[in-house]
């Protein structure tokens, strides 16, 4: 009798760099998968690299429990939620949440890539099949697109920050995004660490992260995984400014901050 397979081990704090992602070809472009398996704080954490040829559509509209974001390097996307179409350019960020239909359809002459990470919870398969926007929960963030070309900036002492959204999700209890931008040389702070999962995804430049004093340089398109609470760091280890996002997620599992 075939047992069972074991659970997968929760995904611990990693780097994945961009050169190590291998592509494939797919009937629309090509896809560089990331990973795909729970970790501390999620049943489900998956991400891979899309490159979407001009002219060609991710899939027909479509919607799942799993709340979905979408990071667009290069090219211009149609992005359609529940039948409404907005146009996004390189740097923005998509939001699909819980049940609502959604696709992207390249619209540019030339191949479009896009890095998706999608987030399944413990709450996500309670989630109601008509959709966060149906189901219209007060104070939960709704499927829409954040333009990059909107985002405000504000100088730092170490560079700019761009906020992009922090509320409360129909499957996280806190979903919060912003794009710091670093200048030559400086880190963004010391050294910390805290229970909130952390995904940083390189836009421009090259970085020194260091993870439980391990140090490991990455550059664009490289994407970094922090666990819970273990103790991380970056640096700009380049000549130029260096631009990255951050994605800080609170989920039913996230252990409580330790108290003072």
């Amino acid at each position: 009798i075939a047992q069972p397979a074991a659970p997968a081990a929760p995904l611990g704090s990693t780097v994945f760099k961009w050169e190590d992602l291998k592509a494939r070809p797919t009937g629309n472009g090509e896809r560089r998968d990331v990973t795909d398996g729970p970790t501390a704080t999620f049943e489900r954490f998956e991400s891979h690299v899309t490159t979407l040829l001009a002219g060609r559509m991710s899939h027909p509209p479509h919607q799942h429990g799993q709340e979905e974001i979408i990071i667009l390097r290069d090219g211009t996307l149609d992005v359609t939620i529940n039948g409404a179409t907005t146009r996004a350019g390189p740097g923005s960020l998509l939001f699909f949440a819980a049940n609502d239909f959604h696709n992207v359809e390249n619209v540019g002459g030339t191949p479009a890539t896009y890095f998706v990470f999608n987030f399944a919870t413990a709450v996500t398969k309670t989630v109601p099949k008509a959709g966060t926007a149906a189901m219209a929960v007060p104070g939960r963030l709704h499927s829409q697109v954040f333009d990059w070309q909107k985002l405000e900036v504000t100088p730092t002492k170490t560079g700019e920050r761009r906020a992009v959204v922090s509320q409360p999700t129909t499957t996280m209890e806190k979903f919060s995004c912003h794009v710091t931008t670093l200048q030559a040389g400086v880190a963004a702070h010391a050294a910390h660490r805290h229970p909130d999962e952390e995904i940083i995804l390189v836009k421009e430049g090259v970085l020194d992260v260091t993870i439980n004093g391990v140090t490991t340089r990455a550059g664009a398109g490289s994407i970094f995984f922090y666990g819970s609470n273990d103790e991380h760091g970056m640096r700009n280890a380049g000549d130029t400014t260096a631009s990255y996002y951050v994605i800080r997620v609170v989920t039913d599992l996230t252990p409580k901050p330790a108290k003072a």
